[in-house]
C-alpha cells in the first residue's frame, strides 16, 4: 500500500534541529519514526527496525552517509533519500552509485520531503506489484532486462543497478529508439508531477542518466539537449 500508515522511516541527520522537524512532520503524515544522529548508530537502528525508507545526511559523525548508505544496502534494499548541503554533481553521483535512489539539496521544504518519501514507497509498491506479475524479459540489442527478477546483463554480463537506476533503463527500454523527455522520466519513474519538475528535478534526471550510462555504456543512451534520452538499440 502506499499510505504512510504503519510504514517506518529512519531519519539520519546529526543536527538535532533538522532532525526532529523531519520526524514530527513525517509522523503528522501518519509514518512510524525512528531517529539516529551518527554513522555507527543508522546502521544499527536499519538492522533492528527494517524501515521502509531511510532519509539520510551525508555528513555525520562516527561515519558518513555514504558509508551508511553502502551498509544498510548489503544488508538489504531499502529506498534511501540523500540530504546533501552541497549540489556538487561528482558528490550526487558517489550517493547515486552506493545505492541512493534520490536526493534533496538543503535547504529543502518539509512538503517536498513528504512528496518525495511518498514517491518512493509507491515506485517500491509499484515493483512488488511488477514482480507478483512476473513479466517477461525486455532486450534491447545487448540490454536485457527482466521486471519479474529485476535483473539487467549487458552483453551477457550481469551488471548491479540501484532500484532508480533499474527503473530509469525499463522505462527507456520499454520505448527503445524513442526519446523521453526528462519531464516524462520523472512522472514515469519518479512518480513526480508537474509540480516537481524544477531544474533540481530534472538535475536529478541527468544525474541519474549519468550514473546509469557508467553501468551500460555511455553510447546507448542517447541525449537530445534540451528534450531527454533515448535508449539505443546497440549490441
Amino acid at each position: 500500500m502506499s499510505s504512510a500508515t504503519s510504514r517506518t522511516a529512519l531519519v539520519v541527520e546529526d543536527e538535532r534541529t533538522i532532525n526532529d522537524a523531519l520526524a514530527q512532520r513525517l509522523r503528522a503524515e501518519g509514518y512510524v519514526v525512528e531517529q539516529a544522529f551518527d554513522g555507527p548508530s543508522a546502521v544499527e537502528l536499519a538492522v533492528a527496525v527494517r524501515p521502509d525508507v531511510v532519509l539520510l545526511d551525508v555528513m555525520l559523525p562516527g561515519f558518513d552517509g555514504l558509508e551508511v548508505c553502502r551498509r544498510i544496502q548489503a544488508d538489504r534494499p531499502v529506498p534511501v533519500l540523500m540530504l546533501t548541503a552541497r549540489d556538487d554533481e561528482a558528490d550526487v553521483l558517489v550517493g547515486l552509485g552506493v545505492g541512493a535512489d534520490d536526493y534533496l539539496t538543503k535547504p529543502f521544504s518539509m512538503r517536498e520531503v513528504v512528496a518525495r518519501v511518498s514517491a518512493l514507497l509507491r515506485r517500491v509498491d509499484r515493483a512488488a506489484a511488477l514482480a507478483d506479475a512476473r513479466p517477461g524479459a525486455i532486450r534491447v540489442g545487448g540490454v536485457s532486462i527482466d521486471p519479474g527478477t529485476r535483473r539487467t546483463t549487458v552483453a551477457g554480463e550481469p551488471v548491479h543497478l540501484t532500484p532508480t537506476e533499474f527503473d530509469l533503463l525499463l522505462c527507456l527500454a520499454r520505448e527503445s529508439g524513442q526519446v523521453l523527455t526528462r519531464e516524462r522520466l520523472l512522472r514515469d519513474v519518479w512518480d513526480w508531477g508537474d509540480a516537481w519538475a524544477s531544474s533540481s528535478a530534472t538535475r536529478t534526471v541527468d544525474s541519474h542518466v549519468k550514473a546509469l550510462r557508467s553501468k551500460v555504456g555511455a553510447e546507448r543512451i542517447r541525449t537530445v539537449h534540451g528534450v531527454g534520452y533515448a535508449l539505443e538499440d546497440l549490441p
